[in-house]
């Protein structure tokens, strides 16, 4: 898997404004896949972030989840995702058990689990809604469906294309996920 699609698909994790991104592994051997996420994780765990490889579904396709251990946390701790997670039987105040239960939902299941997008940081309200009332009853769509904060959730959409935007016009320029992640701070 070429390095630039974790820029395409992945920039605002990159650039620390989200919290995480899954994305699909081209048709490769499997083996090959490790080692780009092994690659990967030389690069992102330095600066405070993982890449973890996953099959899912019947056929056992692979998935990459590069995400930010700490704003992950901090996410799942907001007393909305932790009303979801506990219905879910996630072990919650643990954030990598909650990853490693996630990765298990979806190896184990033929579409993604509704709370997957409390690992990729969007707003636990959003989720809820989601869970709650369908697909269909949303305000607006945009990386995901929103049911509370429309404003901000647009503001927040605008900022990832502009994100995405700038990391690719930079991958051109230098070709380095390394030096395009912003490293965590505490």
């Amino acid at each position: 898997m070429p390095e630039e699609l974790i820029i395409k698909h992945c920039s605002p994790t990159l650039a620390g404004i989200k919290t995480g991104n899954i994305i699909t592994c081209r048709e490769t051997d499997r083996e090959e896949n490790r080692d780009f996420v092994r690659h990967l994780n030389s690069i992102l765990v330095p600066k405070g972030l993982r890449a973890m490889l996953f099959s899912r579904g019947e056929d056992l396709s692979e998935m990459i989840y590069i995400y930010r251990p700490e704003k992950l946390r901090k996410d799942l701790s907001d007393e909305t995702a932790r009303e979801i997670l506990e219905r879910t039987d996630y072990p919650v105040g643990n954030p990598t058990y909650c990853v490693i239960k996630l990765l298990e939902r979806l190896r184990h299941s033929s579409g993604f689990p509704h709370e997957i997008g409390l690992f990729l940081g969007y707003p636990a309200e959003d989720v809820k809604g989601f869970i709650e009332k369908g697909a269909g009853c949303c305000k607006c769509c945009g990386y995901w469906k929103v049911y509370g904060n429309e404003d901000e959730a647009q503001k927040t959409f605008e900022q990832y294309r502009k994100c995405t935007r700038v990391y690719c016009e930079c991958w051109g320029r230098h070709g380095s996920i390394g030096k395009l992640t912003v490293p965590e701070y505490q």
